[in-house]
């Protein structure tokens, strides 16, 4: 009952979303049935938000190696070249390598976005924290934000989205403006640096599924709206 409700309230916001735990299944699928890889040698890296309740939101991580993890605040690759480099070099022998990156939102059952109702806490609580926080900040015409060693990620964070500022101030839906210019900023990073590392690599094909991850309730699945499926060949990258 609980899942139906929220089936609902998500597809308003994210019409192709699926239950993420539907959406591993179908490209765990995909990579062995159409693209011939071995899911037992293959390793998994995450370029999504340090939150904790990202950790559940798929069985890719029940299944793959790994994870390595990319993401900080946000789901930005902080780790960046030298971490992309890392990752290569862990893959295993004769395997593959799987990236899964994109921000996070949440969803109540009351329609709200942004928010979530997080376990054991009856208060909702805001999803993603870091881009809600960067939100209500570029609220303010007269914030910009300062680097310094104290909060790196948040800055960085906040830097990266000023270009996709006025888009977002403008927009009828804020928080999901605001997550959805985060997934452009992950996506192309993650291929920057994949790129500039494809000499790491000692393998023919590296799999990315990018997209935003839907938080619910505690008890329900959360869901994944898909942006981006692509096997790699590494030798034409």
């Amino acid at each position: 009952m609980l899942q139906r409700q929220f089936d609902k309230v998500v597809k308003e916001f994210f019409p192709n979303a699926m239950d993420a735990k539907d959406t591993s299944i179908h490209y765990l699928g995909k990579m062995q049935i159409e693209h011939k890889l071995d899911v037992s040698k293959v390793l998994m890296a995450t370029s999504v938000c340090s939150d904790d309740i990202n950790v559940p939101s798929t069985t890719f991580f029940n299944v793959l190696f790994g994870p390595f993890v990319m993401g900080g605040l946000g789901g930005i690759p902080f780790v960046g070249r030298t971490g992309m480099t890392a990752f290569a070099h862990h893959i295993p022998d004769e395997g593959s390598a799987f990236i899964f990156y994109g921000p996070h939102i949440g969803v109540t059952l009351e329609g709200g976005i942004g928010k979530m109702y997080r376990p054991r806490q009856e208060k909702e609580g805001f999803s993603c924290g870091a881009l809600m926080l960067a939100l209500s900040r570029f609220q303010d015409e007269s914030y910009a934000p300062v680097m310094n060693d104290d909060d790196y990620q948040q800055m960085k964070l906040e830097e990266s989205l000023l270009p996709y500022k006025e888009e977002i101030l403008q927009s009828d839906n804020q928080e999901k403006a605001i997550t959805e210019a985060t997934y452009e900023i992950i996506h192309n990073k993650i291929y920057e640096n994949l790129k500039a590392c494809k000499d790491e690599f000692h393998v023919d094909r590296v799999t990315l599924l990018g997209g935003i991850i839907i938080n619910t309730d505690f008890g329900a699945d959360d869901y994944f709206d898909a942006r981006n499926f692509d096997v790699v060949d590494m030798k034409s990258l």
